[in-house]
């Protein structure tokens, strides 16, 4: 069957965190050092914060009821206001003949910031913005799926994190393709595995 649709994830699939994240984040990582919650453990939290939603490094991290509600606070305001350079294969996707939606776990100022200054929001059918608290990627894959009447083998889901936009996915039947542009991830969960968007058509198109 034909493909109809690709959903994708934004951070780190779109752009590299790490390229804005010490600017972006520099206020929260300033509030987690100077709460000495950190132990040796804050290199290991740094580069959590720019892969995984903040509530889930909370969580792992075992971060005090006060200091995980302190962050959230801080990120709901947080915005980025300077241009942000896509990855440099990004524009591949514009020569798949395909409805595009774009679907990213976060706080909402914040991610549409982050579209802005990438320039990209109009290279999308459909915008989302998830707030965990509320609803769920799989929730949003799944309601994406009922109102434009598409059958799940007839959309891939492409994100660079197996926990997340992929097991969502999975859960739902959708085919699934994982961005691992350094190669330094888990592929096994993914039905496909790329490193640069130019492999994209050949997977959409013959999957």
């Amino acid at each position: 069957m034909p493909g109809k649709a690709i959903i994708y994830d934004l951070d780190n699939t779109i752009y590299p965190v790490s390229a804005i994240g010490d600017k972006l984040f520099g206020s929260l990582f300033t509030l987690i050092l100077e709460s000495g919650q950190h132990n040796e453990d804050y290199e290991a939290i740094r580069k959590a914060i720019m892969r995984t939603p903040f509530r889930l490094v909370a969580q792992r991290f075992n971060f005090s009821d006060e200091l995980t509600q302190k962050g959230i606070d801080l990120q709901e305001e947080l915005e980025y206001n300077e241009t942000i350079a896509p990855f440099d294969d990004y524009f591949e996707i514009h020569n798949i003949v395909a409805d595009r939606f774009l679907v990213t776990t976060g706080f909402r100022k914040m991610q549409l910031s982050k579209i802005k200054h990438l320039g990209i929001e109009n290279d999308f059918k459909e915008v989302h913005v998830v707030n965990p608290v509320i609803t769920s990627k799989k929730e949003v894959f799944a309601n994406i799926l009922q109102r434009h009447n598409y059958a799940p083998e007839e959309v891939l889901v492409v994100g660079d994190d197996p926990e997340s936009e992929i097991a969502a996915a999975k859960a739902l039947g959708i085919p699934t393709v994982l961005y691992d542009r350094n190669k330094e991830q888990n592929s096994d969960m993914a039905d496909y595995t790329i490193n640069h968007f130019k492999e994209l058509a050949l997977i959409y198109n013959t999957k």
